[in-house]
């Protein structure tokens, strides 16, 4: 299947709601050996509109043990919660199972408007210190785009630079700051690397997110090992045994680098038993990380 196709196969899926146990457990897995990764939840689109308290129920349900919460959505994990607030959602996830692994915030910086830069990295700012006080361990970020108004390597750095001083920040706080691979242009990984090649700050890391554009040339394998040394510690996977992007491949290259993180399921279809889904992608992930 081309790559193409593997948009297109999605897409159908979106209603259809494909599942495992329509498609069964991807051949070749069962071999692997057991690799250091644990499965947690994007509230993308399975919990957008779970308020707290039903996420966390449904994540500990469902076994999955941690989760990325999306600004926006009805969990309402947002900057306007007052300290007491804030100090609520902690003791939630402290007395549950669950990790609030982090923060899935829309701040980028590519913009060419200097007020919007600035209005990006503030905001960033804002949600570490939520991040912090909620008991969090990260913000994830975007780079979303390389504007035809302005030289391409002027952008690239104005992106490295950025996440530079809100990496700063973020390790004051404690906190990582995870750039999702994602945006136009900006989701190949030939310019994540040019990115972070002006990256400094420890604090700053790659989250890797299993675009089609990973099987570009120089291929899966090629791109991963471009990156590498900015991996931080959480993947975004979509429905694992929908498509044919190489999850099998993708798993053997983080167990070889002896990967501890997490595989945070950011879902795009629309099942009608949420609950159900999340079990059935949960027996996928067990059966991949044997």
């Amino acid at each position: 299947m081309t790559i193409i196709s593997r948009r297109g196969f999605i897409h159908r899926s979106i209603t259809a709601g494909i599942g495992f146990s329509a498609i069964g457990i991807l051949p070749g897995f069962s071999g692997l050996p057991k690799a250091n990764i644990r499965f947690g939840l994007v509230t993308y689109q399975w919990g957008r509109d779970w308020d707290l308290p039903t996420l966390i129920s449904n994540c500990e349900k469902t076994g999955y043990l941690g989760v990325e919460l999306r600004t926006g959505h009805a969990h309402k994990v947002e900057t306007d919660l007052t300290p007491q607030q804030r100090a609520d959602v902690k003791k939630r996830f402290a007395d549950s199972p669950v990790e609030c692994i982090g923060y899935g915030a829309n701040f980028e910086y590519h913009s060419p408007d200097p007020a919007v830069l600035r209005n990006n990295i503030d905001q960033t700012k804002e949600y570490i210190k939520l991040c912090h006080d909620i008991g969090a361990t990260g913000i994830k970020v975007k780079p979303n785009d390389l504007p035809a108004s302005v030289p391409k390597e002027k952008t690239i750095e104005q992106i490295g630079v950025s996440l530079n001083e809100v990496g700063k920040f973020a390790g004051e706080y404690g906190q990582l700051v995870r750039v999702e691979v994602h945006g136009n242009q900006t989701q190949e990984l030939p310019n994540m690397k040019a990115i972070f090649d002006h990256v400094t700050e420890p604090a700053v890391k790659i989250c890797w997110n299993c675009n089609d554009q990973d099987l570009l040339p120089p291929g899966l394998e090629g791109n991963f090992n471009m990156v590498r040394q900015w991996l931080g510690d959480t993947v975004h996977v979509r429905e694992l045994n929908i498509g044919d992007y190489p999850y099998q491949e993708l798993f053997r290259l983080f167990k070889r680098i002896n990967y501890k993180g997490w595989f945070l399921l950011e879902a795009r279809t629309e099942p009608a038993d949420r609950i159900a889904a999340m079990k059935e992608q949960l027996e996928v992930f067990k059966q991949m990380n044997r």
